[in-house]
């Protein structure tokens, strides 16, 4: 396998990807399909070397101590090399929104004028110890015609420089410009400054991992930032909730994986319910070992929770741990996701059709839930393919960012010699 971009000059990987940008844009729908399923059967073909590289990584993190949430973000099976194959199929198969017409009408003045989707250019991708997200994003910028820079965490650096290295070998094999996709190699801070800093180049900037990653890029970035966002997710189960769906929901959205930003960190119960669902919570909580800081009320119910702190109820834990708290209505519900929610995804359980009803209205959060696990917020669950992360601003695109978020629009205005009066 090649070894690549070890020492290239920043500005020469940024010309490297408009150029590369340009010969995209030329692709039919139908080139792109092929070339994503020639990216599909590559990783199949190699399957047996990335899982060799990520053992490397695996190791590595276990002797640097990571987390069990960082070291199952990092992992890579060959169940989830399948999941990989399975979107590439799956992002070929999306309509691809590039070229379409929105809108057009015809207005008083002769002209005929409406919005053509077009491709952002250049996307660059600032990313930690996820592994899937090199493929992932690579799919999604070939779909949408954007090229790509990536530039993971070390954590991951020999799992993403051999599926960047089979990537680009599928892209050269099929008889493009193997620079659509970029990974830098170096994972030092300045090469993710000078990345942050190519304005002439990059169209648009993605942090994706934690809180300080997102915080540095948006304090530092001279190019476009599309800001994804730290998950600090709630489910309330309201008083009129079936408690074994309760239940179930809150044992999926905290346990099912807990290195992932669409987790359960905090669990908010109606006082009404508390004294029956918190001993059925109890159960789960010792079946996982969930570590649960719980309020003063909370703790008349379960006496050996931990002291809930107020920096709990910020907390992003991305562990088995949470906070909980009783609340005495929905609207309290409500009022503590808005101090303390992140905008990202929150869940109520209820068979009150007027709390759902307010939940889904009053909750600002990029994927509002009504008795549905929030492990759903993902591109692949929500018919999106994949994504590039999770984006939880409001300008441009907001929830799992797909091939058509990776697009903008120019106007097109179509006359028949007016001019202006």
């Amino acid at each position: 396998m090649e070894r690549f971009l070890k020492g290239v000059l920043m500005i020469e990987l940024g010309k490297r990807a408009k150029e590369a940008a340009k010969s995209l844009a030329k692709l039919s729908t139908v080139e792109k399909n092929e070339l994503l399923l020639k990216i599909g059967k590559e990783i199949d073909k190699e399957r047996n070397y990335i899982l060799e590289q990520n053992k490397k990584d695996m190791a590595e993190g276990e002797k640097n101590n990571l987390t069990p949430g960082l070291l199952d973000r990092l992992l890579l099976t060959n169940d989830r090399i399948d999941d990989l194959i399975t979107g590439a199929k799956e992002v070929a198969g999306l309509e691809d929104p590039v070229g379409e017409m929105e809108g057009m009408k015809r207005l008083p003045n002769g002209l005929n004028v409406g919005q053509r989707r077009v491709p952002l250019g250049v996307v660059a991708i600032i990313y930690e110890a996820r592994p899937n997200v090199t493929v992932d994003c690579s799919l999604l910028c070939i779909k949408s015609s954007n090229a790509l820079i990536l530039r993971g965490g070390k954590e991951a650096i020999y799992t993403n420089i051999a599926l960047a290295n089979i990537i680009r070998q599928g892209i050269e094999k099929a008889g493009y410009d193997k620079n659509i996709v970029q990974l830098i190699e170096d994972t030092s801070r300045d090469k993710a400054n000078a990345l942050m800093q190519l304005s002439d180049y990059v169209d648009v900037l993605i942090p994706r991992g934690s809180k300080s990653l997102i915080d540095a890029v948006k304090r530092e970035a001279k190019v476009p930032v599309l800001e994804t966002g730290v998950g600090n997710c709630h489910v309330y189960v309201d008083d009129s909730a079936e408690l074994d769906m309760a239940l179930n929901i809150v044992e999926n959205a905290k346990t099912q994986r807990v290195g992932v930003c669409n987790a359960m960190e905090t669990l908010l119960v109606h006082e009404k319910v508390a004294k029956e669902f918190l001993p059925m919570f109890d159960r789960i909580r010792k079946e996982h070992n969930i570590i649960v800081h719980g309020c003063e009320r909370s703790k008349e119910i379960l006496p050996d929770l931990e002291d809930a702190t107020e920096e709990d109820y910020y907390t992003e834990y991305l562990a088995m741990e949470c906070a909980l708290k009783i609340v005495d209505s929905c609207d309290e519900a409500i009022d503590h996701i808005t101090k303390y929610g992140t905008g990202h995804s929150d869940v109520i359980v209820t068979h009150d059709y007027f709390n759902s009803k307010k939940f889904l209205e009053r909750v600002d959060s990029a994927c509002v839930y009504v008795n549905a696990s929030s492990r759903f917020t993902d591109g692949a669950q929500l018919g999106k393919g994949a994504e590039m992360g999770i984006s939880t601003q409001k300008l441009h695109a907001r929830g799992p960012v797909g091939v058509k978020e990776l697009t903008s629009t120019k106007l097109v205005i179509l006359g028949d010699g007016q001019v202006r009066d």
